[in-house]
């Protein structure tokens, strides 16, 4: 029977997404081509033998448009005969890439797979893609006649969450400090230097330099200060700018394959691939999807919540994780330990791989068994994977 392992796993460093961010000035299909390089050089990968290269990206529009993952094979200099494909599953694309990149590989159709994803959020602005529809219909009449011609937005729904499982907004901003300051003492510690590829960049003023440190993480937060931010979602709310995710620019890859055929090319493979699953929320909260996610990777693998050594749980909203750990259970030190997306920073649709780049290493580096990820995505939807490490 053949199974599916994760040979090696890269990313960049992450980028603020905005004019004058490290990663601002190359071309999303640029960042792309350069961890599929990267991830070649590791391993030395003949990226002929590649099947195919899945790819997520969330604003389709713009330098993101027309298919970004077969351009960024293209831009990678790869053969031509080496196809991409494009995914969306909102946050959540690349974490959906690596389970469509498994899958192929368990069922036949692939040998070698790469999944992973990309977001250049400061030069493809995060709402850019029209949704359609007239005014209170951006999802088409169906839609708005089920659900009341509800504004769907994601901040309303963190608050929403934060209200059903009384989390106050000390809570929140306590786990924003936590994810900053974990992720300060993982870079101090070095705990990223195996899987960030550096990036040359050129700054505003012309010169260059080399780019391989995550930019967003911040030190010597405080609550008072923390305290004193708006809440632009209600006036007497909870959920912050400084409680939520970064804007960024981020690209992540992996390298899927069959145990066999890694033995056959000499590569030693980091995690199995063991459980992956996705299912659906009401697209209000919209954000709870995890929670419900989890349990069902749990019930379809056989584990339970305490043979879970790591958790890697999508930091877009701390109402979103914080809420995720008090209603699974999960012991809060192993989740997210190296920080999360409201320090690192969340690009979009290279933030599953990203996660998942993080889990793997972390996994390996402190001989984890099993790793559970999962994200909350637009719409109303989760996915969640369960890794084993071999």
């Amino acid at each position: 029977m053949r199974d599916a392992v994760i040979v090696d796993a890269v990313r960049t460093a992450v980028g603020k997404g905005k004019p004058g961010g490290a990663l601002s000035g190359i071309h999303p299909t640029d960042l792309s081509a350069h961890v599929l390089k990267a991830l070649a050089e590791r391993n030395s990968l003949d990226p002929a033998t590649v099947d195919d290269v899945i790819w997520g990206c969330v604003s389709q529009v713009g330098e993101q448009a027309g298919g970004i993952g077969r351009y960024s094979v293209l831009a990678a200099g790869w053969p031509e005969h080496v196809p991409g494909l494009t995914v969306d599953r909102q946050c959540g694309s690349s974490q959906q890439a690596v389970h469509q990149a498994a899958a192929g590989v368990i069922a036949g159709q692939y040998d070698i797979a790469i999944a992973g994803g990309v977001e250049s959020m400061s030069r493809v602005p995060m709402g850019s893609p029209r949704m359609g529809g007239r005014l209170g219909e951006p999802f088409g009449t169906l839609v708005a006649e089920r659900y009341d011609n509800y504004r769907f937005n994601q901040g309303v729904g963190a608050e929403m969450i934060a209200e059903e499982f009384g989390l106050t907004r000390e809570d929140l901003d306590q786990h924003a400090l936590d994810s900053h300051a974990r992720a300060a003492r993982a870079m101090a510690e070095g705990r990223f230097k195996s899987q960030i590829t550096p990036v040359t960049v050129t700054d505003t003023d012309g010169s260059t330099r080399v780019f391989d440190t995550d930019e967003g993480i911040r030190r010597g937060g405080t609550l008072d200060a923390m305290a004193g931010l708006k809440t632009p979602f209600r006036t007497d709310g909870v959920v912050s700018a400084g409680n939520a995710s970064q804007i960024s620019d981020g690209s992540a890859a992996l390298l899927v394959t069959t145990s066999d055929i890694a033995e056959r090319n000499g590569w030693t493979p980091i995690a199995r691939f063991h459980t992956g699953v996705v299912t659906g929320v009401d697209p209000v909260t919209m954000l709870k999807g995890p929670i419900p996610a989890t349990r069902k990777a749990l019930e379809r693998s056989g584990l339970g919540i305490d043979d879970i050594g790591a958790f890697e749980i999508n930091e877009a909203f701390a109402a979103v994780s914080l809420g995720w750990q008090r209603q699974t259970g999960a012991d809060y030190e192993r989740m997210n330990p190296n920080g999360g997306a409201i320090a690192l920073g969340h690009p979009l649709g290279g933030s599953g791989a990203r996660l998942m780049t993080t889990l793997v290493h972390h996994m390996r580096d402190n001989g984890i068994r099993y790793g559970l990820q999962s994200m909350c995505e637009g719409g109303g939807m989760a996915n969640a994977t369960i890794l084993e490490i071999i």
